[in-house]
């Protein structure tokens, strides 16, 4: 451990210091506005909903962060992130110790943390090679997530950014899941380097009759990003979608993203009707919904490939999937 710095756990006394590291390094963009509030965040850290580690100064200035917290319908699976130092201390080695702290330390302690991901901008390499030290395997790619005004503060991002989505497992849970024929292969080679156990079929099952869609949607205005949530796929999903769609567009949405639950057996029948609509692939997602989800996607912008920085060759090989599907669907729309 530098003798620069010291790690903890979050404390009272530390909420301003976070809020000033937040505005020093991303202004007044960052898209989690809860850590603009120094009462939201003590409020947070006490009620389970996150876990701040914080790296320290001698004299008790907090240098960076590192959070884990609940962001997927499963409350079990916890989302690494909102990791941040101050430019004048990332010479330190802070956010290689908090990613070893986090991962090998912290995480093993919490009974109710069953696996951990981590959504990892890809404007530089050097998280996500963090990240690939600690078991934690690449399985989605999502494309122009993050808005480039919340790069503005360190000019880091010529336009929007894409994440590249890690997970590790702590508490395997073996289960069975269907998947969409067009998305086989790959799904295949990710699930082979999951450190968890899968029963895996294709979906070939046609969707019930009469059967009702349970769709939640979440709109992140100044990202302009909707998570589109399907608990249940219905008879009526074709319409349901289209519904849920246009209210987003009609928000200036750029960034569409769709979660289906790879537990159903006609998930591939959903898949088609995305497709058909100018959704592409953008990966898996273990224990999402404590069964498996699937990642889909649509933008509304430029997909910025060629601005995206990945340091392993599977992500560049994932990356080039996504691409490839993206171009497939673009084709195909512009040559209805």
């Amino acid at each position: 451990m530098s003798k620069d710095f010291e790690l903890g756990i979050f404390r009272p006394e530390d909420a301003e210091g976070l809020v000033k590291l937040f505005r020093a390094v991303y202004g007044e963009h960052y898209p989690i506005k809860l850590f603009y509030d120094p009462q939201e965040i003590i409020k947070a850290n006490s009620d389970g909903r996150y876990y701040s580690i914080i790296a320290r100064s001698n004299s008790g200035q907090v240098l960076g962060t590192m959070n884990l917290y609940r962001s997927a319908p499963y409350s079990s699976l916890y989302e690494i992130g909102a990791l941040l130092v101050l430019q004048e201390y990332r010479n330190l080695g802070i956010t290689k110790e908090m990613t070893n702290y986090v991962y090998e330390e912290f995480v093993p302690q919490q009974p109710d943390i069953e696996e951990v991901f981590a959504e990892v901008v890809c404007n530089h390499p050097i998280s996500q090679k963090a990240f690939l030290k600690h078991n934690s395997i690449e399985s989605a790619i999502e494309i122009a997530l993050m808005p480039a005004e919340a790069y503005a503060q360190e000019k880091s991002a010529p336009g929007r950014v894409a994440v590249l989505s890690f997970f590790r497992c702590y508490k395997p849970k073996p289960h069975k899941i269907f998947l969409p024929d067009s998305y086989d292969d790959i799904l295949r080679e990710i699930y082979w380097r999951l450190d968890d156990t899968r029963e895996i079929v294709l979906s070939e099952t046609k969707i019930p009759a009469g059967s009702i869609s349970q769709v939640k949607m979440d709109l992140f205005e100044f990202a302009q990003v909707a998570r589109i949530t399907i608990q249940e796929i219905g008879s009526d999903f074709k319409d349901c979608l289209k519904k849920t769609e246009d209210e987003a567009i009609d928000k200036k949405t750029m960034v569409l993203q769709v979660w289906l639950d790879l537990t159903t057996p006609w998930v591939g029948e959903a898949v088609k009707e995305l497709r058909n609509r100018g959704y592409f692939f953008g990966g898996a997602l273990p224990r999402w919904f404590d069964g498996d989800g699937l990642l889909m996607q649509k933008l509304m912008c430029p997909p910025y490939f060629d601005s995206i920085q990945l340091h392993s060759d599977f992500s560049r090989h994932l990356l080039e999937v996504v691409k490839e599907d993206w171009q497939k669907i673009n084709f195909r729309h512009i040559t209805d």
